[in-house]
């Protein structure tokens, strides 16, 4: 069953890859999104006959891989409920995408290619969650990384798009550097890459005596090196998940199609990182800063990405930097140990963040391909299924739940666990993080509903032609919406006891024991998810005041007085400047990386490689020969008048050479 479930999105994309002229675009669209149909299902049944047994891990052999020294590596699956919660959101939303993808990119004359693509992506990120070793996850990784560069850019003839899949690239090099070498550390530290080994060594490395590690010319004691290794792992989880300071190829990325924004930001690349933490909790278990780090730069995230939000007017972007902040609580979440919290919110988010995006997709495929919100408005009567699927997914998204009871939406259930696990965390930084993350609630509410409200409320604000042709989507591309929107609902309340605990009998059962087991089978105890069903009232409640204030605020600023924040923005243009241009990461990155990157590469193809290694190599010896060759070559001009003449000069050269050397 686990072979089919990797490898047959692998096969939609050969086929469709390779036979596209022979299936045509019908048979690639039906055989790809078929395949990642079945591939779903059979995930659904690895995700309730693993997760809800006491099975213990399971390993799946595929192939031997790599035998060379120390260094054994097996093509293998490991299996366990961390294992097929992602398999489950992986191809769920995948396959709704497909489908989706359908309707949305009927008019394209590359569909055959486009499927393709996604069916690769979704395989590259099967291979990163199924890994049973780092270098088959490096392997994921890296894929997940070409497939979206090939998606972002799908549509190159733009050259904004296909600048966006070189960002998006770059920005990830930098942190895939760091996973890199964290690889090479485990390595060193563990003389193996093979995760259940180094899980079963974890402590025992921990506790080494002496310096067991030179790193830069400093040696490192056992939890200096265990936290530097999980520094460096963390640095490809910030690339890939997109968090501060490496969160800039983002935003950008919705150059690509909408259904690959949804792919990106609810299922595949962006989650890549939070699972490489939660996979890797049994190192991070020992190595405290880091556990701070994660937690920082987690909230940080949050509150950043909530802060531009605030202002964006392109649709996707919102939603984007939406997808940018709610990673952030799911990296604070770990920071503190929260696991399940934070793996219980990239399984929500995964549902409500894809119903969002491939919403969003209708709105713009009813509007002429229109994305700015400040050209909409007034849309709910002309779009009305998508309007409730929207409004379905900002709720979900916000938060709307009653606090101390089982009524609420997905994201309720998921972001006020973490939330609340974020409050008894026992780090340094826990309160701050907890701060920071309900200050982000705050705004996720009004960028949300500021979303909402911009599109599909007021007064038309599209040209009268747009608002002539604005129709509902096609049933092809509104069931996934209804189905996503099923999960945004109901998949909180559903799993709710399964990821965080319940109370049963005086303690708490859920997947903790066996979830997480690889973090604390040798790792110190860790008592979060007790602590957080038992936090006062005031800050059970926190989530709730701040959504609702963030509603009230929008409804007043986009309903009641639609002029107020032109006139925010006039009073406060600096503030308004500075969030609009995103903190100015841009400019200040172009600053410091860019240009002098440009300038030095200009330096050295025009100085370097043009005068000096050419000028005094091959293009200098070339411009001698011909130099040389073409003065020689005028010597025969093809006169006989000239050779007469050089004949004479000739016979006189010799008559007085022998004249005068004869006389010597």
């Amino acid at each position: 069953m686990y072979h089919a479930i990797v490898f047959l999105p692998l096969i939609g994309f050969l086929l469709a890859g390779l036979f596209a002229k022979s299936l045509g675009a019908k048979g690639c669209e039906y055989i790809t999104t078929g395949l990642l149909m079945i591939s779903a299902a059979l995930s659904w049944i690895a995700f309730f006959t693993v997760g809800f047994s006491d099975a213990e891990p399971e390993t799946v052999q595929v192939l031997q891989w790599i035998s060379s020294g120390d260094l054994n590596v097996n093509w293998a699956f490991r299996i366990d409920t961390l294992t097929v919660v992602m398999l489950v959101v992986v191809n769920t939303v995948s396959a709704l995408v497909h489908l989706y993808s359908i309707g949305y990119m009927h008019h394209d004359p590359h569909r055959p290619r486009f499927f393709a693509y996604l069916s690769l992506f979704t395989f590259a990120m099967l291979m990163l969650v199924t890994s049973d070793n780092l270098l088959q996850m490096f392997f994921g990784w890296e894929g997940v990384g070409l497939a979206s560069y090939l998606l972002i850019g799908f549509w190159f003839k733009k050259p904004s798009a296909n600048a966006a899949a070189m960002k998006a690239f770059i920005v990830n090099r930098v942190g895939d550097f760091g996973f890199a070498l964290g690889i090479f550390g485990v390595f060193y530290l563990f003389n193996t890459i093979e995760l259940s080994t180094i899980f079963a060594n974890a402590q025992g490395v921990a506790g080494s005596e002496g310096e067991i590690m030179n790193f830069l010319g400093y040696s490192l004691a056992a939890g200096d090196a265990l936290t530097v290794v999980c520094l460096l792992l963390f640095m490809g989880a910030m690339g890939k998940s997109a968090q501060f300071l490496l969160h800039t190829w983002l935003p950008d990325a919705m150059e690509g199609p909408t259904p690959v924004s949804a792919l990106i930001h609810a299922a595949t690349m962006v989650t890549a990182g939070v699972f490489l933490v939660a996979r890797m909790s049994p190192l991070f278990e020992y190595a405290p800063v880091a556990l701070g780090v994660v937690t920082v730069i987690g909230a940080i995230t949050a509150f950043f990405a909530a802060t531009v939000g605030l202002v964006q007017n392109d649709i996707k972007r919102v939603i984007a930097y939406s997808t940018c902040s709610q990673l952030g609580y799911m990296f604070a979440a770990l920071g503190v140990g929260a696991y399940g919290p934070a793996i219980f919110h990239l399984f929500t988010h995964a549902f409500f963040k894809a119903l969002l995006f491939l919403g969003a997709g209708s709105v713009i495929h009813a509007v002429s391909d229109e994305q700015d919100m400040r050209r909409m408005g007034g849309l709910r009567k002309h779009i009305p299924k998508t309007y409730w699927m929207m409004v379905i997914g900002t709720v979900a998204l916000t938060g709307l739940g009653i606090p101390g009871t089982y009524i609420g939406t997905a994201g309720f259930f998921s972001k006020d666990a973490i939330i609340e696990s974020v409050f008894v965390g026992n780090n340094a930084y826990a309160m701050f993080a907890f701060a920071l993350l309900v200050i982000a609630a705050l705004f996720t509410s009004f960028y949300s509903w500021r979303l909402i409200f911009m599109t599909f409320h007021g007064k038309p604000r599209a040209s009268a032609d747009v608002m002539s042709h604005v129709h509902e989507s096609p049933n092809v591309m509104l069931v996934p919406l209804y189905v996503l929107a099923l999960g945004a609902l109901f998949a909180g309340v559903a799993f709710y006891g399964a990821f965080t605990g319940h109370e049963t009998g005086g303690h708490h059962e859920s997947w903790y024991n066996e979830f997480w087991r690889m973090a604390l089978f040798a790792g110190p105890q860790n008592h979060i998810l007790e602590e957080f069903h038992h936090v006062p009232t005031l800050v059970k409640w926190s989530p709730f005041i701040v959504m609702a204030i963030g509603f009230i605020v929008a409804y007043l600023m986009y309903i009641r007085s639609p002029g107020m924040p032109k006139e925010l923005a006039r009073q406060h243009p600096a503030l308004y400047a500075f969030l609009l241009n995103k903190w100015y990461f841009d400019e200040i990155y172009d600053f410091l990386f860019v240009r002098p990157a440009k300038w030095v590469g200009r330096f050295l193809w025009k100085r370097g490689d043009g005068w000096l290694i050419d000028g005094f190599g091959p293009d200098g010896i070339s411009a001698r020969v011909l130099d040389i060759t073409g003065r020689v070559v005028k010597l025969q001009s093809g006169y006989l008048y000239h050779y007469a003449f050089a004949m004479m000069i000739g016979v006189a050269a010799i008559i007085t050479w022998s004249m005068f050397g004869g006389a010597g």
